[in-house]
């Protein structure tokens, strides 16, 4: 049995959940960069600038595909209630 399989190794509840938080907000903060850089690629660039311009877009578009994949995760970690229990 290898050590991802293994129960005591699996996170809480509270922990998947507030993990979910943070890669949603992630997601927000990846999306504005897309959408900024996107909205930058409309104006007239010059070749410098448009070579840097492409190097944020494909590393926002790398960051928001691990972060499905993260979330992925999560999803099939248990709980599906977003947020922790109150105390």
């Amino acid at each position: 049995m290898s050590a991802m399989e293994n129960d005591s190794n699996k996170l809480t509840d509270e922990t998947i959940a507030r993990l979910r938080i943070l890669a949603h907000d992630l997601s927000n903060a990846i999306e504005t960069v897309m959408q900024a850089s996107y909205l930058m690629a409309q104006s007239e660039l010059d070749v410098s600038t448009q070579k840097w311009l492409q190097m944020i877009d494909t590393a926002s578009q790398e960051a928001a595909s691990i972060n499905r994949t993260i979330r992925e995760i999560l999803r099939s970690q248990g709980s599906s209630n977003p947020l922790p229990p109150s105390a």
